[in-house]
């Protein structure tokens, strides 16, 4: 183990940044980035393609933690580019959908898929030196990170980054769905029972409604360098 080297656990609410500053500060500082909502994404997206979770988001619980043993996530990095790979393949575009979005939640309230997706992350980082980012990094996965930051955006601003996001990607969705589906999100994961969104005690908050990318990209950066100064 590396002790230089330290574990940073970004956690927020859906389309508050998070991923892209996380995403960003791992590459500036030569960290591995591991993106946990993309592991609960693939998973939900398996149980999709083999008829366990429905469309409108009602899930076979008893079928899907039967299968979860079948169920293989890793992240390959391609330049500056990461993708997730869900038992070997390539489902990155896949899992980025609104459709896997309006059922994702769901899946991941379920104990026994974050007991076995919390086992994967632990792993990932057990040697530091790992951005991670999602809901419960700093509160449940690794509640000794030496950095923890907890993002936050109004609901309309993070909808508002969701829905230029899908657009930009060809998809057609309206503003007042991408809505819909941030404020419905938001109250399944403040609200389930097995790891609820919450900000850490000893977390840096940060409201990034008003800031651009670069400037929270610096805050990101400067944090990093106090805490890593301060060891």
């Amino acid at each position: 183990m590396n002790s230089n080297k330290i574990t940073i656990a970004i956690d927020g609410y859906s389309s508050s940044g998070k991923s892209t500053m996380a995403k960003q500060l791992a590459k500036n500082i030569g960290y591995r980035y591991i993106d946990s909502g993309a592991m609960y994404r693939a998973v939900t997206l398996y149980g999709m393609k083999n008829g366990i979770v429905s469309p409108e988001g009602n899930v076979n619980i008893p079928t899907l933690i039967k299968i979860l043993p079948e169920i293989s996530i890793d992240f390959h990095l391609d330049g500056d580019k990461q993708y997730t790979m869900l038992n070997g393949e390539n489902v990155e575009n896949e899992i980025r959908t609104l459709q896997v979005s309006n059922c994702v939640s769901p899946v991941a309230a379920i104990p026994e898929v974050r007991h076995a997706l919390v086992r994967m992350q632990r792993e990932m980082g057990k040697s530091k030196g790992i951005v991670m980012d999602g809901r419960d990094i700093g509160t449940v996965v690794f509640p000794d990170a030496e950095m923890k930051v907890f993002c936050d955006a109004s609901a309309e601003k993070r909808a508002e980054r969701r829905y230029k996001e899908l657009t930009d990607k060809g998809e057609n969705v309206t503003y007042e769905d991408v809505l819909a589906n941030v404020v419905k999100r938001d109250h399944i994961d403040e609200t389930r029972d097995e790891s609820p969104l919450r900000c850490a005690q000893d977390a840096v908050r940060l409201d990034n409604s008003g800031m651009t990318i670069e400037e929270q990209n610096k805050w990101l950066i400067d944090l990093f360098h106090k805490i890593t100064n301060q060891k």
